[in-house]
């Protein structure tokens, strides 16, 4: 599968994603784009959108959209933060369907 990683993950979660094609929005030139820039980018390209911002399927239509969306909720974008999700990430990357949202992990309580 394709995967874009939004700006907000770190570049080295890419070597955890075993399998998987994995870009930077930052390597593919879409830095500082908004939302839905990046998103129309991402339609042609990628299959998934990796990400942690939950907001992101109440700001967009992603009904008409093929690149399925994977939002990651972790306490921080550290990668020691993001490596407990990981299993489950790989597991929703098998089934994932296009242009469906899916959400992952639970940010504790402080």
């Amino acid at each position: 599968m394709r995967i874009l990683l939004d700006e907000n993950l770190p570049r080295k979660l890419a070597a955890y994603l075993i399998g998987h094609e994995c870009h930077t929005v930052v390597e593919c030139g879409g830095s500082g784009k908004k939302n839905g820039d990046l998103l129309a980018q991402a339609d042609s390209l990628f299959d998934l959108l990796l990400t942690l911002d939950k907001s992101l399927p109440y700001q967009q239509n992603l009904n008409t959209k093929r690149t399925a969306v994977l939002i990651v909720r972790v306490h921080s974008n550290r990668i020691q933060d993001l490596l407990p999700v990981i299993p489950e990430c790989l597991a929703v990357v098998e089934s994932i369907q296009p242009g469906q949202v899916v959400r992952i992990g639970s940010r504790p309580s402080r």
